[in-house]
């Protein structure tokens, strides 16, 4: 039986006010790193964020944290080849990795971030969840697909985050609602609830912020 993926309830006034909290730290740009062996030490609980390039990954991260600049956002894909860390106080971090999908970046490049990405996921052992960023206007394309399938292989849970639901009509986004809930029924890594999102208009960001604020 396929799980039905609902769209996270919206938290309740304690839980909303524990995420708030967390993230009025506002968060601070650690270090962008390009290597295994440039990560920060695994002391704290740690969420990455993935997606396709221009799928609004820098304006959520930029959303979360109250910080209009924090995550730079690069208007040519696949521009960002490092994976970039952010601090909450003193407990977590916040890692932003590199836009994928992109068709104009070079061979050899995609294949180093390929490894890392990989390097990175099977050998972080702080990493709690990933969150995987999905355009509520395309709806799962098959290069989500294939990151899907690579957290699988490395045993990250992983929670999808449909972005820009403010951009179409109630009509579409629950298409890509239902074709997206379709996509994760074969991937055993996905966890059952979806969160939908506008950076623009602030839906869906206390629920993310209590998501990650609760995680255990």
């Amino acid at each position: 039986m396929k799980l039905p993926f609902p769209v996270a309830d919206a938290p309740d006034r304690d839980t909303e006010e524990i995420g708030r909290k967390l993230f009025a730290t506002g968060g601070e740009f650690l270090k962008g790193v390009v290597a295994m062996d440039g990560m920060p030490p695994a002391d704290r609980m740690e969420v990455c964020f993935a997606g396709r390039s221009n799928v609004g990954k820098s304006s959520l991260i930029n959303a979360l944290t109250g910080r209009k600049a924090l995550a730079r956002a690069s208007n040519t894909p696949g521009r960002t080849q490092e994976i970039n860390y952010f601090t909450l106080g003193d407990s977590h971090y916040l890692v932003d990795l590199p836009g994928y999908g992109f068709a104009n970046a070079p061979v050899a490049v995609v294949a180093k971030w390929q490894a890392l990405l990989k390097a990175y996921l099977s050998g972080r052992p702080s990493l709690r969840r990933a969150f995987v960023l999905i355009d509520s206007r395309h709806g799962v394309k098959a290069v989500d697909e294939e990151i899907m399938t690579l957290l699988d292989r490395s045993a990250v849970p992983f929670q999808t985050v449909l972005t820009k639901a403010d951009k179409v009509k109630d009509a579409e986004r629950e298409r890509a609602l239902d074709q997206t809930r379709d996509a994760l029924a074969k991937h055993p890594a996905a966890f059952p609830e979806l969160i939908v999102t506008s950076s623009e208009k602030g839906w869906g960001i206390p629920t993310l912020r209590a998501t990650i604020a609760t995680m255990e």
